[in-house]
């Protein structure tokens, strides 16, 4: 079965060295002096077994599309040459151009291998608990909300979070990155990652086909069959290019015969040197195998490309405008400061704010809760609770009643510490959050919060500029907040207080600008931005609504992968070029060597056929970080 498997992947490959061994007898064949009718069927079978794939290719497109393909002039050439006695030429012409289409068929194969190597690493089973109990279950019969148990050295079958245990987690298959990463209750976990250490029960956030991990198989999948811009000019360009050979081919024949002096046998021989040295085999294969792998490349690294346009446009953008929340920043608040009266305990206010703060779903309370926690203060039930919308909440907790809120929601007249302590953090572009017994409308502490800045972001940004792209930030916050982030990270500009449709005008004048604008976000308002921008952007973790309408999505949210996509861009740019300029110039050069009768079969198949496999090889270097 593994043989037969074996055989199959590389069936194409096995008949071209076939080929070659055949051609390798008849020619001994032919030194020995054997009967010229042995030697001619090796050589037939040679064609036939060496011919095949490309012949039946070039046939069906011609039947199919009416196209003539290079598979066509090929085929011409070496029954062409067979015609004239040049049994061992159109030979070797055939299992080189067998042995080539082989080769570019392993880059194909190879760039698939990455689907396949993500394929085989969704687990098609997960253990459910269910009263206690753990079953064996479909990765498919999973619903949001079920608990999954996932040991020690088992994938992860299921996107969600620890519900139970800590562990550290091998995510190096979504994200490229080497180092385990550790995990603990209320963190999110990816399908088709490992668990290493300690057993964790998963609670389920989305149904099997909306993984992550499906996500990366649908893009990279998709991406495989949408064509960049130059491959499609080439395929364009193809079947018109044969046409003109073949008319050049038949010139050959018959030009030189009546007007040159050439004898027959010569124009013709001529003729079928031009048919295989014009054509454009290694110009058609300049482009594809290196966009596939340059397309695995990113996506072996976390990033997808959704087709190999958005990868060759990446090179030329010169402004990349950035989302604030979930992209430049955490976009997960947390209490940065905190003042309180100094004559309350400490203790006792956190007590209270929390038990009363976790009643909340609202991001800022949610902050104050996790630094209560940190100081040691686990929430309790309060007596009573009443949100006040677009103020804050009130409630009471051991009969004592207070209030949380916005600062309007206080009087400030004889608190004028903290209407300094006040604006001196609001200053700071932090959100601020007061806290006060509710009888006495008296402030006795204030809460700082902010979104802080990603790690990665200073040096992604940094990477980017050195680049020569400018840097510019859209948000929809505060102008205090957008000067702090932006002065932080040192972008080169920023816009605040922009709602979505706003972001869009934002794009609309940096393209004015600077012509090619890429976008980066990850939520639904940054949907329409993204659309709008000659690149969209997406954080793989962001909304689907971002995902769906980006050309490139980022598996981790790593800003520093932008600069690495859009190096991949450039090298795959230089690479293609590199390919098309070398490829030309073979073709012309033996067709200026044909003409001036410097060039034979043999050395114009060598010729035409190694610059095919050398452009091929070229392409195979992206695969490589």
């Amino acid at each position: 079965m593994i043989l037969l498997r074996k055989w199959i992947e590389h069936r194409q490959l096995l008949l071209a060295l076939a080929s070659g061994i055949l051609i390798v007898i008849a020619w001994a064949l032919e030194l020995s002096a054997s009967p010229a009718f042995l030697t001619v069927s090796i050589f037939i079978i040679a064609y036939l077994i060496g011919g095949f794939y490309k012949a039946k290719e070039g046939i069906e497109e011609f039947i199919n599309e009416r196209k003539f393909s290079v598979e066509i002039l090929m085929i011409l050439a070496a029954i062409g040459a067979a015609t004239i006695g040049y049994w061992m030429e159109g030979a070797i012409l055939i299992f080189i151009f067998a042995l080539s289409g082989a080769l570019e068929t392993y880059t194909m194969n190879k760039s698939h291998q990455e689907i396949s190597a993500l394929m085989n690493l969704q687990p098609e089973e997960a253990t459910l608990l269910k009263d206690g109990m753990e079953k064996t279950v479909a990765v498919s019969e999973l619903r949001i909300g079920d608990l999954v148990r996932v040991k020690p050295g088992e994938r992860i079958s299921t996107d969600g979070v620890i519900f139970t245990g800590r562990t550290t987690i091998d995510e190096s298959a979504l994200t490229g990155e080497s180092l385990p990463i550790s995990k603990q209750v209320d963190e999110e976990v990816f399908t088709g990652t490992v668990n290493l250490s300690g057993m964790i029960d998963v609670s389920v956030t989305k149904p099997a086909e909306e993984t992550l991990f499906q996500k990366i198989i649908t893009l990279v999948q998709s991406a495989k069959d949408e064509k960049s811009p130059s491959q499609l000019t080439i395929e364009k360009f193809e079947g018109p290019y044969v046409k003109v050979v073949l008319i050049f081919v038949t010139l050959m024949m018959l030009l030189p015969y009546f007007f040159l002096g050439w004898s027959w046998h010569e124009s013709f021989y001529r003729a079928m040197v031009l048919l295989v040295v014009a054509s454009p085999c290694a110009l058609v294969a300049s482009v594809m195998p290196a966009t596939l792998s340059a397309i695995s490349n990113g996506a072996r690294q976390g990033i997808l490309f959704k087709g190999g346009v958005h990868l060759e446009q990446l090179a030329h953008i010169k402004a990349i405008a950035l989302d604030k929340t979930g992209t430049i920043t955490n976009g997960t608040p947390v209490v940065t400061n905190v003042y309180f009266h100094p004559v309350f305990n400490e203790n006792d206010l956190l007590y209270a704010i929390c038990a009363i703060e976790n009643q909340s779903s609202h991001p800022l309370a949610k902050a104050i809760v996790t630094y209560c926690k940190q100081q040691g203060i686990e929430p309790v039930k309060p007596d009573f609770i009443e949100n006040k919308s677009g103020w804050g909440i009130i409630g009471t907790v051991d009969g004592e009643g207070w209030k949380i809120g916005k600062p309007d929601f206080f009087s400030f007249e004889k608190e004028e510490a903290f209407q300094e302590i006040a604006a001196g953090m609001s200053d700071a572009g932090q959100t601020l959050v007061f806290a006060g017994k509710e009888n006495q409308d008296e402030v006795i502490a204030v809460f700082a919060i902010e979104d802080t800045i990603r790690d990665v972001a200073i040096e992604a940004i940094k990477s980017m500029k050195n680049e020569g792209i400018t840097a510019y930030m859209i948000t929809g916050d505060h102008e205090k907040t957008a000067k702090k982030i932006a002065s932080e990270v040192e972008l080169d500009g920023y816009s605040a207080n922009c709602l979505p449709e706003e972001k869009v005008i934002e794009i609309e004048k940096l393209k004015k600008q600077f012509q090619k604008v890429a976008m980066v976000g990850d939520g639904i308002n940054d949907a329409p931005a993204l659309a709008r921008a000659n690149i969209g952007i997406a954080m793989g973790a962001g909304s689907d609504a971002a995902i769906e309408t980006a050309d490139i999505v980022l598996v981790k949210n790593d800003l520093a992968k932008i600069t690495k996509a859009i190096q991949l861009s450039k090298r795959l740019n230089r690479i293609v070029m590199q390919n098309i300029i070398f490829s030309i110039a073979v073709i012309l050069l033996l067709i200026v060597g044909n003409f001036m009768q410097h060039v034979s079969l043999p050395l114009g198949v060598i010729g035409h056929e190694g610059s095919t496999i050398l452009v091929i090889l070229n392409g195979l270097r992206l695969l490589k970080n």
